[in-house]
Protein backbone atom coordinates (compact mmCIF):
# COMPACT_ATOMS: atom_id res chain seq x y z
CA UNK A 1 0.00 0.00 0.00
CA UNK A 2 1.32 3.44 -1.11
CA UNK A 3 1.94 5.76 2.04
CA UNK A 4 0.25 9.32 1.15
CA UNK A 5 3.09 10.66 3.25
CA UNK A 6 5.22 10.13 0.40
CA UNK A 7 3.04 11.33 -2.26
CA UNK A 8 5.73 14.16 -4.31
CA UNK A 9 2.04 15.95 -4.61
CA UNK A 10 1.20 16.00 -0.88
CA UNK A 11 4.69 17.14 -0.45
CA UNK A 12 4.32 20.10 -2.55
CA UNK A 13 1.10 21.12 -1.26
CA UNK A 14 2.57 20.78 1.89
CA UNK A 15 5.50 23.08 0.80
CA UNK A 16 2.69 25.68 -0.43
CA UNK A 17 1.31 25.65 2.59
CA UNK A 18 4.31 26.25 4.75
CA UNK A 19 5.07 29.41 2.50
CA UNK A 20 1.81 30.75 2.79
CA UNK A 21 1.38 30.28 6.19
CA UNK A 22 5.18 32.00 6.50
CA UNK A 23 4.14 35.10 4.81
CA UNK A 24 0.99 35.27 6.44
CA UNK A 25 2.90 35.56 9.35
CA UNK A 26 5.48 37.65 7.67
CA UNK A 27 2.59 40.47 6.84
CA UNK A 28 0.26 40.25 10.20
CA UNK A 29 3.64 40.78 12.57
CA UNK A 30 4.82 44.02 10.93
CA UNK A 31 8.04 42.60 9.24
CA UNK A 32 6.46 43.89 5.71
CA UNK A 33 7.37 47.06 5.34
CA UNK A 34 4.40 49.92 5.74
CA UNK A 35 5.42 53.14 3.96
CA UNK A 36 5.84 53.52 0.16
CA UNK A 37 7.71 56.42 0.65
CA UNK A 38 9.23 57.81 -2.79
CA UNK A 39 11.58 60.24 -3.57
CA UNK A 40 11.63 63.11 -6.47
CA UNK A 41 11.02 62.07 -9.55
CA UNK A 42 13.07 60.34 -11.71
CA UNK A 43 16.04 62.60 -12.23
CA UNK A 44 18.80 59.34 -13.97
CA UNK A 45 16.23 59.12 -16.54
CA UNK A 46 16.17 62.64 -17.28
CA UNK A 47 19.67 62.96 -17.24
CA UNK A 48 20.09 60.16 -19.16
CA UNK A 49 17.63 61.57 -21.80
CA UNK A 50 19.97 64.66 -21.70
CA UNK A 51 23.18 62.91 -22.59
CA UNK A 52 22.15 60.50 -25.28
CA UNK A 53 21.17 64.43 -27.60
CA UNK A 54 24.53 65.52 -25.91
CA UNK A 55 27.92 65.88 -28.06
CA UNK A 56 31.42 66.42 -27.03
CA UNK A 57 32.88 68.63 -29.87
CA UNK A 58 31.23 67.31 -32.89
CA UNK A 59 31.46 63.71 -31.55
CA UNK A 60 28.10 62.25 -30.67
CA UNK A 61 28.35 60.64 -26.68
CA UNK A 62 28.14 56.71 -26.45
CA UNK A 63 25.22 55.17 -25.49
CA UNK A 64 25.15 54.57 -22.04
CA UNK A 65 24.38 51.08 -22.59
CA UNK A 66 27.25 50.35 -24.24
CA UNK A 67 29.79 47.92 -22.65
CA UNK A 68 32.27 49.12 -20.03
CA UNK A 69 35.59 48.29 -22.58
CA UNK A 70 34.23 50.73 -25.19
CA UNK A 71 32.94 53.51 -22.33
CA UNK A 72 36.42 53.20 -21.59
CA UNK A 73 37.78 53.70 -25.11
CA UNK A 74 36.10 57.17 -24.95
CA UNK A 75 37.00 58.42 -21.68
CA UNK A 76 40.54 57.56 -22.50
CA UNK A 77 40.24 59.25 -26.39
CA UNK A 78 39.20 62.67 -24.68
CA UNK A 79 40.87 65.38 -22.62
CA UNK A 80 41.03 66.13 -18.99
CA UNK A 81 39.64 68.64 -19.50
CA UNK A 82 36.98 67.41 -21.69
CA UNK A 83 36.26 64.58 -19.13
CA UNK A 84 35.69 66.99 -16.49
CA UNK A 85 33.34 69.09 -18.54
CA UNK A 86 31.28 65.87 -18.90
CA UNK A 87 31.22 65.43 -15.10
CA UNK A 88 30.31 68.49 -14.45
CA UNK A 89 27.39 68.83 -17.10
CA UNK A 90 26.05 64.89 -16.97
CA UNK A 91 27.12 64.26 -13.40
CA UNK A 92 24.18 61.60 -12.85
CA UNK A 93 25.07 59.74 -16.31
CA UNK A 94 29.32 59.85 -16.03
CA UNK A 95 29.08 58.85 -11.76
CA UNK A 96 27.21 55.25 -12.99
CA UNK A 97 28.93 54.71 -16.31
CA UNK A 98 30.96 51.49 -15.54
CA UNK A 99 34.14 52.12 -17.80
CA UNK A 100 34.22 55.54 -17.15
CA UNK A 101 37.54 56.45 -14.94
CA UNK A 102 36.98 55.85 -10.75
CA UNK A 103 37.97 59.02 -9.72
CA UNK A 104 36.11 60.77 -12.79
CA UNK A 105 32.92 58.74 -10.92
CA UNK A 106 33.72 60.03 -7.56
CA UNK A 107 34.13 63.82 -8.63
CA UNK A 108 30.85 63.40 -10.59
CA UNK A 109 28.70 61.63 -7.47
CA UNK A 110 29.97 64.20 -5.85
CA UNK A 111 27.99 67.04 -7.82
CA UNK A 112 25.13 65.15 -8.46
CA UNK A 113 25.29 64.81 -4.47
CA UNK A 114 25.52 68.44 -4.08
CA UNK A 115 22.35 68.63 -6.50
CA UNK A 116 20.45 65.93 -5.12
CA UNK A 117 20.83 67.76 -1.50
CA UNK A 118 19.79 71.36 -2.94
CA UNK A 119 16.35 69.68 -4.26
CA UNK A 120 15.72 68.15 -0.69
CA UNK A 121 16.41 71.13 1.24
CA UNK A 122 13.54 72.99 -1.34
CA UNK A 123 11.33 70.05 -0.59
CA UNK A 124 11.55 70.26 3.16
CA UNK A 125 10.39 73.63 2.83
CA UNK A 126 7.75 72.97 0.55
CA UNK A 127 4.55 73.62 2.14
CA UNK A 128 2.55 71.55 -0.73
CA UNK A 129 4.19 68.23 0.53
CA UNK A 130 2.54 66.84 4.04
CA UNK A 131 4.70 66.73 6.77
CA UNK A 132 5.69 63.38 6.24
CA UNK A 133 6.66 64.37 2.77
CA UNK A 134 8.99 67.53 4.12
CA UNK A 135 9.77 64.99 7.33
CA UNK A 136 11.12 62.50 4.49
CA UNK A 137 12.89 65.15 2.30
CA UNK A 138 14.89 66.04 5.60
CA UNK A 139 15.94 62.32 6.31
CA UNK A 140 17.89 62.65 2.37
CA UNK A 141 19.18 65.51 2.90
CA UNK A 142 20.59 64.54 5.90
CA UNK A 143 21.93 61.70 4.35
CA UNK A 144 23.47 63.29 0.93
CA UNK A 145 25.36 65.90 3.76
CA UNK A 146 26.90 62.51 5.47
CA UNK A 147 27.54 60.69 1.88
CA UNK A 148 30.13 64.15 0.88
CA UNK A 149 31.80 64.57 4.51
CA UNK A 150 34.88 62.89 4.82
CA UNK A 151 36.55 62.59 1.23
CA UNK A 152 34.23 59.62 0.79
CA UNK A 153 35.25 57.94 -2.41
CA UNK A 154 30.86 57.52 -3.75
CA UNK A 155 31.01 54.99 -6.90
CA UNK A 156 27.33 55.23 -7.84
CA UNK A 157 24.60 57.47 -6.59
CA UNK A 158 20.70 57.84 -7.68
CA UNK A 159 18.17 59.83 -5.97
CA UNK A 160 15.00 58.42 -7.74
CA UNK A 161 12.54 56.60 -6.11
CA UNK A 162 13.99 55.25 -2.96
CA UNK A 163 17.55 55.79 -4.23
CA UNK A 164 20.64 53.78 -4.69
CA UNK A 165 24.34 54.62 -4.10
CA UNK A 166 27.66 52.15 -3.59
CA UNK A 167 31.14 53.47 -2.04
CA UNK A 168 34.97 52.48 -1.89
CA UNK A 169 37.06 51.89 0.43
CA UNK A 170 40.58 52.07 -0.44
CA UNK A 171 42.20 52.79 -3.80
CA UNK A 172 40.28 50.93 -6.23
CA UNK A 173 42.40 51.24 -9.26
CA UNK A 174 45.30 49.69 -7.66
CA UNK A 175 44.02 46.74 -5.22
CA UNK A 176 45.17 43.44 -4.95
CA UNK A 177 41.87 41.92 -4.04
CA UNK A 178 38.41 43.73 -3.86
CA UNK A 179 35.15 42.50 -1.72
CA UNK A 180 31.96 43.35 -3.21
CA UNK A 181 29.67 43.83 0.06
CA UNK A 182 26.05 42.71 -1.45
CA UNK A 183 22.92 43.41 1.03
CA UNK A 184 19.48 42.38 1.21
CA UNK A 185 15.92 43.81 1.99
CA UNK A 186 15.55 47.48 3.05
CA UNK A 187 18.62 48.27 1.34
CA UNK A 188 17.96 52.02 -0.31
CA UNK A 189 19.61 55.29 0.40
CA UNK A 190 18.45 56.34 3.50
CA UNK A 191 19.12 52.76 4.94
CA UNK A 192 22.99 52.85 3.25
CA UNK A 193 23.77 53.67 6.54
CA UNK A 194 22.57 54.22 10.21
CA UNK A 195 23.43 55.79 13.04
CA UNK A 196 22.83 53.04 15.63
CA UNK A 197 23.60 49.65 14.12
CA UNK A 198 26.05 51.00 12.04
CA UNK A 199 27.51 47.66 11.26
CA UNK A 200 23.90 46.02 10.16
CA UNK A 201 24.00 49.21 7.12
CA UNK A 202 26.17 48.65 3.90
CA UNK A 203 27.81 51.17 4.84
CA UNK A 204 29.04 50.11 7.88
CA UNK A 205 29.81 46.39 7.00
CA UNK A 206 32.30 47.47 4.21
CA UNK A 207 33.92 49.88 7.05
CA UNK A 208 34.14 46.91 9.22
CA UNK A 209 34.89 44.52 6.79
CA UNK A 210 38.29 46.58 4.65
CA UNK A 211 39.62 46.93 8.19
CA UNK A 212 39.39 43.35 9.00
CA UNK A 213 41.15 43.04 6.07
CA UNK A 214 43.81 45.29 6.63
CA UNK A 215 44.66 43.23 10.09
CA UNK A 216 44.51 40.08 8.29
CA UNK A 217 47.10 41.27 5.63
CA UNK A 218 48.72 44.27 5.97
CA UNK A 219 50.62 43.71 3.00
CA UNK A 220 47.83 43.14 0.21
CA UNK A 221 46.67 46.07 -1.03
CA UNK A 222 42.60 45.54 -0.83
CA UNK A 223 39.52 48.01 -1.41
CA UNK A 224 36.04 46.71 -0.12
CA UNK A 225 32.54 48.25 -2.18
CA UNK A 226 29.25 48.95 -0.25
CA UNK A 227 26.79 47.88 -3.11
CA UNK A 228 23.35 49.19 -2.65
CA UNK A 229 23.15 49.93 -6.53
CA UNK A 230 20.30 47.47 -7.23
CA UNK A 231 16.27 47.85 -6.41
CA UNK A 232 16.24 45.35 -3.27
CA UNK A 233 12.75 44.28 -1.89
CA UNK A 234 10.86 46.25 0.87
CA UNK A 235 10.38 44.68 4.02
CA UNK A 236 9.63 40.73 3.79
CA UNK A 237 6.77 40.54 1.45
CA UNK A 238 6.23 38.93 -1.72
CA UNK A 239 9.04 40.65 -3.39
CA UNK A 240 11.31 39.28 -0.83
CA UNK A 241 9.90 35.95 -1.65
CA UNK A 242 10.06 35.87 -5.64
CA UNK A 243 13.65 36.46 -7.65
CA UNK A 244 12.45 39.32 -9.90
CA UNK A 245 14.07 42.04 -7.93
CA UNK A 246 17.08 39.56 -7.61
CA UNK A 247 17.47 38.41 -11.27
CA UNK A 248 17.14 42.62 -12.19
CA UNK A 249 20.11 43.05 -9.45
CA UNK A 250 22.14 40.43 -10.70
CA UNK A 251 22.67 41.80 -14.03
CA UNK A 252 24.01 45.15 -12.15
CA UNK A 253 26.00 43.06 -10.12
CA UNK A 254 27.42 41.03 -13.38
CA UNK A 255 28.21 44.76 -14.99
CA UNK A 256 30.06 46.19 -11.60
CA UNK A 257 31.76 43.13 -11.37
CA UNK A 258 33.17 42.82 -15.61
CA UNK A 259 34.05 46.71 -15.23
CA UNK A 260 36.12 46.79 -12.08
CA UNK A 261 39.43 48.34 -13.13
CA UNK A 262 42.99 46.60 -12.82
CA UNK A 263 43.28 42.71 -12.78
CA UNK A 264 42.27 42.30 -9.00
CA UNK A 265 40.63 39.22 -7.23
CA UNK A 266 37.10 39.68 -6.14
CA UNK A 267 35.07 38.21 -3.65
CA UNK A 268 31.39 38.82 -2.75
CA UNK A 269 29.79 39.02 0.22
CA UNK A 270 25.95 37.97 0.15
CA UNK A 271 23.98 39.16 3.28
CA UNK A 272 20.42 38.13 2.87
CA UNK A 273 18.26 38.67 0.23
CA UNK A 274 21.63 39.60 -1.01
CA UNK A 275 22.81 36.32 -1.24
CA UNK A 276 19.62 35.80 -4.17
CA UNK A 277 21.13 38.12 -5.78
CA UNK A 278 24.73 36.63 -6.14
CA UNK A 279 23.40 33.60 -6.51
CA UNK A 280 21.14 34.16 -9.87
CA UNK A 281 24.50 36.25 -11.00
CA UNK A 282 27.25 33.54 -10.39
CA UNK A 283 26.93 31.93 -13.65
CA UNK A 284 27.43 35.16 -15.55
CA UNK A 285 30.56 36.49 -13.36
CA UNK A 286 33.72 37.23 -14.67
CA UNK A 287 36.65 34.94 -13.67
CA UNK A 288 38.71 37.53 -11.65
CA UNK A 289 35.53 36.26 -9.36
CA UNK A 290 37.21 33.90 -7.26
CA UNK A 291 34.67 33.83 -4.12
CA UNK A 292 30.87 33.71 -3.40
CA UNK A 293 30.58 34.08 0.34
CA UNK A 294 26.74 33.87 1.34
CA UNK A 295 25.60 35.22 5.21
CA UNK A 296 22.32 34.09 6.40
CA UNK A 297 21.04 33.56 2.99
CA UNK A 298 16.97 32.09 2.42
CA UNK A 299 18.95 30.36 -0.99
CA UNK A 300 20.30 31.07 -4.04
CA UNK A 301 17.57 29.68 -6.05
CA UNK A 302 19.48 26.48 -7.15
CA UNK A 303 19.45 23.26 -5.23
CA UNK A 304 22.58 22.69 -4.74
CA UNK A 305 26.24 24.51 -5.22
CA UNK A 306 27.10 23.04 -8.69
CA UNK A 307 23.68 24.34 -10.12
CA UNK A 308 25.66 28.32 -9.38
CA UNK A 309 27.75 27.14 -13.04
CA UNK A 310 30.88 29.46 -11.11
CA UNK A 311 34.23 28.02 -10.61
CA UNK A 312 34.52 30.47 -8.07
CA UNK A 313 34.91 29.07 -4.31
CA UNK A 314 31.26 29.19 -2.57
CA UNK A 315 31.06 29.78 1.14
CA UNK A 316 28.54 29.79 3.53
CA UNK A 317 27.90 30.65 6.93
CA UNK A 318 24.51 31.63 9.37
CA UNK A 319 24.17 32.28 12.77
CA UNK A 320 22.72 29.87 15.39
CA UNK A 321 20.42 32.66 16.02
CA UNK A 322 19.52 34.44 13.09
CA UNK A 323 15.69 33.87 12.41
CA UNK A 324 16.37 32.89 8.50
CA UNK A 325 16.60 29.51 9.40
CA UNK A 326 12.80 29.30 10.15
CA UNK A 327 12.05 30.22 5.97
CA UNK A 328 10.84 27.24 4.11
CA UNK A 329 14.71 26.76 2.09
CA UNK A 330 12.10 25.35 -1.15
CA UNK A 331 10.99 26.82 -4.71
CA UNK A 332 7.55 26.24 -5.27
CA UNK A 333 5.44 27.96 -8.32
CA UNK A 334 7.99 30.80 -8.27
CA UNK A 335 7.75 31.56 -4.22
CA UNK A 336 10.99 30.09 -2.37
CA UNK A 337 14.73 30.54 -3.27
CA UNK A 338 15.74 27.23 -3.32
CA UNK A 339 17.93 24.87 -1.34
CA UNK A 340 19.59 25.91 2.22
CA UNK A 341 23.19 26.83 1.60
CA UNK A 342 24.26 25.56 5.04
CA UNK A 343 22.68 22.39 4.26
CA UNK A 344 25.24 19.54 3.83
CA UNK A 345 23.87 18.24 0.58
CA UNK A 346 24.34 21.81 -0.91
CA UNK A 347 27.68 21.40 -1.56
CA UNK A 348 29.19 25.08 -0.41
CA UNK A 349 31.92 25.32 2.49
CA UNK A 350 30.31 26.14 5.74
CA UNK A 351 32.36 27.95 7.57
CA UNK A 352 31.96 29.58 11.50
CA UNK A 353 29.71 32.53 12.41
CA UNK A 354 30.86 32.42 15.80
CA UNK A 355 30.25 36.04 17.75
CA UNK A 356 27.48 36.70 15.12
CA UNK A 357 24.24 37.43 16.88
CA UNK A 358 21.42 37.39 14.97
CA UNK A 359 20.19 37.98 11.23
CA UNK A 360 22.44 41.34 11.20
CA UNK A 361 25.45 40.57 13.00
CA UNK A 362 27.74 39.01 10.52
CA UNK A 363 30.06 42.16 10.25
CA UNK A 364 30.20 42.82 13.90
CA UNK A 365 33.73 43.48 14.97
CA UNK A 366 34.97 40.62 17.18
CA UNK A 367 33.17 38.30 15.33
CA UNK A 368 34.56 35.07 13.61
CA UNK A 369 32.15 35.68 10.88
CA UNK A 370 33.82 38.75 9.92
CA UNK A 371 37.24 37.39 10.42
CA UNK A 372 36.70 34.34 7.89
CA UNK A 373 35.10 37.03 5.66
CA UNK A 374 38.29 38.95 5.99
CA UNK A 375 40.44 36.24 5.19
CA UNK A 376 38.59 34.86 2.60
CA UNK A 377 39.01 38.66 0.94
CA UNK A 378 42.46 38.68 0.80
CA UNK A 379 42.78 35.11 0.00
CA UNK A 380 43.81 33.60 2.70
CA UNK A 381 42.25 30.12 2.66
CA UNK A 382 44.42 28.05 5.14
CA UNK A 383 43.14 30.48 8.00
CA UNK A 384 39.63 30.35 7.47
CA UNK A 385 37.66 28.69 10.36
CA UNK A 386 35.48 26.06 9.00
CA UNK A 387 31.80 25.43 10.82
CA UNK A 388 32.51 21.80 11.69
CA UNK A 389 35.39 20.67 14.05
CA UNK A 390 37.60 18.33 11.20
CA UNK A 391 37.59 21.51 8.72
CA UNK A 392 36.43 20.30 5.48
CA UNK A 393 35.58 23.96 4.39
CA UNK A 394 39.30 24.09 3.11
CA UNK A 395 39.47 20.52 1.02
CA UNK A 396 40.67 20.95 -2.15
CA UNK A 397 41.84 24.33 -1.65
CA UNK A 398 45.77 25.07 -2.24
CA UNK A 399 47.61 26.93 1.15
CA UNK A 400 48.23 29.71 -1.34
CA UNK A 401 45.81 30.46 -4.24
Amino acid sequence: MTSFDSSPTLNAWRALLALAVVFVMLTSTGWTAVANQRGPGEPLKLALSAWERGRIGVRHLPSPDASPKRLAAFFASLTRGQQERLAAKYPLVVGNLNGAPVSLRYRANRLALMQARTVEERRMRDTRLSADGRQQAGRRMNRYESMLGGGRQILAFDPSGKGRAAEVLGDLDRAERVSVVVPGVDTNVLTFERTSRWYSAPAGMAESLYAAERTADADTSTAVIAWADYTAPAGLGVDAAIGKLAEDGAVRLTALTAALPGTSRVSLFCHSYGSVVCGVAAHALPGRVTDVAVAGSPGMRVGNAAQLRTDAYVWAMRDRDDWIQDVPYMAVGGLGHGADPVARGFGARVISARGAIGHAGYFQPGTESLDNFAEIGVGSYPAVSCADSVDTCRNGIPDTD
